[in-house]
């Protein structure tokens, strides 16, 4: 399911929406963390919080893989498109000489 989706979008879209999820996720965090520091809790509110931090945790893990898996590429797609440049260049140079 998730490679169908993935082979719909460009891997620059995709780029985007991980990032926005990570941010999501990592401001989420901040709340979470503010929210154990700064606030009385009944130790299940503090068990229930500390729950959601491994989570949001294990979430922001997943999503830093993921991001550097699109950009690792979308750096060969760039390679890709410029040696095909570079080649249609050299062609081009020597059918006009």
């Amino acid at each position: 399911m998730a490679r169908k989706k993935r082979e719909k979008l460009s891997v620059a879209k995709e780029i985007d929406g991980v990032e926005e999820r990570l941010e999501s996720c990592r401001n989420s965090l901040e709340d979470v963390d503010y929210k154990l520091r700064q606030v009385e809790l009944t130790e299940e509110g503090r068990k229930s919080l500390e729950k959601e931090k491994n989570s949001l945790t294990s979430k922001v893990s997943h999503y830093e893989k993921e991001l550097k898996s699109l950009r690792h590429e979308n750096r060969k797609n760039a390679l890709v498109s410029f040696a095909l440049f570079s080649l249609i260049v050299v062609g081009y140079c020597c059918w006009t000489m």
